[in-house]
């Protein structure tokens, strides 16, 4: 009993463990995917919001310090983090910003719709159709 205990305990910890990551590397695409000193340039945006923008984006500069304030509830960052950029840009710009970026999508979806795409229970089954011959009389077979 102990064993099967032991093993159910190790599965939950490395399938959260590999979860996190997963919610990690979202996270740090969100960072990196952007050329920020683009979007700084086209918005026009203030040396201040630059600053705070960059601040944003070092927040967390490894998954330790990040999984430290979302260990809890990983799917949180994405939320935290749009509704930052949105107050460090103004409303507007922010708009600008998703418009761009996120094709008017918010990026919150967007990330939780990739979180998504590799399941494993899509369907990859080809449907087969079977092609019914008529005999001289017009029966199908």
């Amino acid at each position: 009993m102990k064993k099967l205990l032991l093993t159910a305990m190790l599965v939950g910890t490395f399938g959260l463990t590999y979860a996190q990551s997963d919610y990690y590397n979202d996270y740090r695409r969100s960072v990196t995917d952007v050329n920020w000193a683009t979007v700084i340039t086209d918005l026009v945006l203030s040396q201040t919001q630059a600053n705070q923008i960059y601040a944003l984006n070092d927040r967390y500069h490894d998954y330790n310090s990040w999984n430290k304030v979302y260990v809890h509830n990983p799917d949180k960052w994405r939320n935290d983090r749009y509704v930052e950029l949105e107050r460090i840009m103004g409303r507007d710009k922010y708009l600008k910003f998703k418009n761009k970026y996120y094709k008017g999508q918010n990026p919150v979806a967007v990330y939780n719709r990739n979180k998504n795409n590799e399941k494993k229970y899509k369907k990859t089954e080809k449907k087969v159709y079977v092609h019914k011959e008529k005999d001289e009389h017009g029966n199908h077979h």
